[in-house]
């Protein structure tokens, strides 16, 4: 594994000795990065990037110390092996803090060790996907935002990232999808050029009437990126653009362990948090509880896999009348979860083998009983064969 610690600013010993006060609370259970070769034993990776030159928000990259202050203080509820790599300081450029970033979760990675990024703004989620980029990896993206971050600027900005992550060639990105959308801050060209993509989207209210519909396209991402502006500004009054609108404090929770418990999530980012705007550290203290439940989902992976494990699946076959497809959906008798099949052409079936088997939910299943195609089967199939 190659030396990352060059780029590597490990938290200071008189914190170390703060954090580990109380032999009960996560700050004694995790180990901090001393500069030597990490092993495979970690599950999860904490790292902090101070970059803020995406966003006008300068504090922003002061968020990573103001987590980690209340992150410790908390009791594990279940033990995942951490360990807390200390921060990227922001670089010459902002390519050379994406370089870094990159470099060090490419290797992260590699070593089926999740890394959990603690930003800065939310542009950094392009150099988790340059990360990827490194390994040659066709990925899936998730992000939890108001808006559409695909702004028609020459800068890599918070509002413009996704633009340098869907025109990048070679392309890496297999899907793209959005929860917690406001249509009053969606611009129409980029809803126009979801649909075109077959990117999947939900809005607010979608998701805060049937927080469960989140659940299938977090255990089908790779790599998550949450920006706290897509809560609401009376749980996160620190943040960069707060809105009177937004997902609620337990709500982002419920995501952040959806994502955790997902067999097939690598990394997760964090961002657009602000302490100078922070009120009795109550943004920093929402941050922290949605780690928490990101660890306790990790420890209740199922790693369930309906390839391999077959006899602990039921399957289902439906017909679509005026059509020629059989819909397959696959049933977990463990963990009661849904996927369902997407057909490939044999010439691609090496290149989409990871995503042909998709995570759905029971309400797919339900619309293909009354005779109806899933929005999910069609965009799906609608990525694979163009």
């Amino acid at each position: 594994m190659k030396d990352f610690s060059i780029f590597l600013t490990p938290v200071s010993e008189k914190n170390q000795e703060e954090f580990a006060q109380n032999t009960k609370s996560l700050g004694s259970k995790v180990v901090f990065y001393n500069g030597d070769e990490i092993n495979k034993k970690y599950k999860v990776a904490f790292l902090g990037v101070k970059e803020s030159r995406g966003t006008e928000v300068v504090s922003v990259k002061d968020s990573p110390d103001a987590v980690r202050n209340q992150l410790y203080k908390l009791f594990p509820g279940t033990q995942v092996s951490c360990i807390d790599l200390g921060n990227i300081e922001q670089g010459e450029s902002q390519a050379d803090t994406f370089f870094a970033l990159a470099e060090v979760l490419s290797q992260l990675i590699k070593k089926n060790i999740i890394p959990v990024l603690i930003g800065g703004s939310q542009e950094l989620t392009l150099g988790m996907y340059k990360a990827f980029e490194k390994l040659e990896l066709i990925i899936n993206l998730t992000t939890i935002d108001r808006k559409i971050d695909f702004q028609a600027v020459n800068e890599t900005t918070t509002d413009s990232y996704l633009k340098d992550i869907l025109l990048a060639k070679p392309n890496y990105l297999f899907n793209y999808a959005n929860l917690g959308s406001q249509s009053y801050y969606l611009n129409p060209d980029n809803v126009q050029m979801m649909h075109k993509l077959f990117f999947e989207t939900k809005r607010l209210g979608e998701l805060q009437s049937n927080m469960e519909l989140a659940e299938p396209i977090l255990r089908n991402s790779n790599l998550v990126s949450f920006d706290l502006n897509s809560v609401r500004q009376s749980e996160v009054p620190g943040t960069s653009f707060a809105s009177p609108n937004g997902f609620f404090g337990n709500e982002a929770c419920q995501i952040a362990r959806y994502a955790g418990i997902s067999d097939k999530l690598n990394a997760i980012g964090f961002f657009e948090m602000t302490p100078e705007y922070d009120i009795h550290n109550q943004t920093a203290q929402l941050v922290a509880q949605m780690i928490w439940y990101f660890l306790d989902g990790v420890a209740h992976r199922n790693n369930e896999s309906p390839i391999s494990n077959s006899k602990y699946y039921t399957n289902y076959k439906v017909v679509i009348s005026n059509t020629e497809e059989e819909l397959t959906f696959i049933k977990s008798q463990k963990s009661g979860r849904w996927w369902m099949k997407i057909p490939y052409p044999p010439s691609k079936k090496r290149k989409f083998e990871r995503h042909h088997l998709v995570p759905c939910s029971y309400h797919d299943y339900e619309i293909a009983l009354q005779d109806e195609m899933p929005d999910l089967w069609i965009n799906t199939y609608n990525r694979i064969h163009s």
